[in-house]
């Protein structure tokens, strides 16, 4: 494993950057701007943000956060939750944004995909995959931030995704999200020849042992929230963990 990309992923209700475990009991941390500046300050590689109830009602607010972070950070940015409209993604766009991330939407109307692509590029969507374990190798997808479950299999999921023109996959462990229980290895080993396009990670890391753990994984990056919101492990950490072999 070498050149994996450590990626800050911000969860935010209203203007709190926020932390969940398996994707409910959300906790107020501080203000997402600042935090993702410390981040770009210490070299990460990319951020994620995330309105974690956009989609439960019915809009996106990150437009100003964005707008103001993008002032001072210079790395890739991702924006998701409750994108629904090409309007809604060039609207993320002009405020800053190098991709869009959408989940809720790509199920609901999987066309949105192809129609992201064709007039964005389909280097700048992004489909976050929400996953969860049902029985022995069977994980379904989940939208709405792990509400709402859609009985549809994940490896299905992703070959259907890449076909309609996405341009990279993001696999959250439902299961292990906020946990710092590892990550769900079973699950990555399952998802990992599923696709060519970039797979990125997110759920469960709680340690360097964690990161260790994913040397046999074919992921592209790593996308992280507890063991940086409360300063578990540092960014050069991960980073020498991520990339022992090059």
């Amino acid at each position: 494993m070498g050149n994996v990309r450590t990626i800050a992923r911000l969860d935010i209700k209203g203007k709190n950057l926020i932390k969940s475990i398996n994707l409910e009991g959300l906790k107020k941390i501080g203000d997402p701007g600042q935090f993702a500046k410390e981040y770009y300050d210490k070299k990460i590689d990319e951020l994620i943000f995330i309105d974690t109830v956009a989609t439960l009602y019915g809009r996106n607010q990150l437009h100003d956060i964005l707008i103001e972070a993008s002032k001072e950070i210079f790395v890739p940015i991702t924006i998701g939750g409750g994108i629904r409209t090409l309007d809604d993604a060039e609207k993320s766009f002009m405020a800053g944004a190098d991709k869009v991330f959408i989940n809720s939407q790509a199920v609901k109307n999987p066309n949105f995909i192809s129609e992201l692509s064709k007039k964005f590029g389909s280097q700048s969507v992004v489909v976050n995959i929400e996953v969860k374990k049902f029985s022995n190798n069977k994980w379904e997808v989940f939208i709405t931030n792990g509400r709402d479950r859609t009985e549809i299999e994940v490896i299905d999921w992703i070959k259907k995704c890449e076909s309609l023109g996405a341009g990279e996959i993001m696999i959250t462990s439902i299961d292990n999200e906020g946990t710092g229980k590892g990550s769900d290895l079973e699950l990555l080993n399952l998802v990992q020849d599923s696709t060519k396009l970039p797979l990125v990670y997110s759920g469960g890391i709680g340690n360097l042992q964690d990161i260790e753990d994913l040397s046999k994984i074919k992921i592209d990056g790593l996308a992280l929230s507890r063991v940086l919101h409360y300063n578990l492990l540092e960014i050069h950490e991960i980073k020498n963990a991520l990339n022992f072999d090059k």
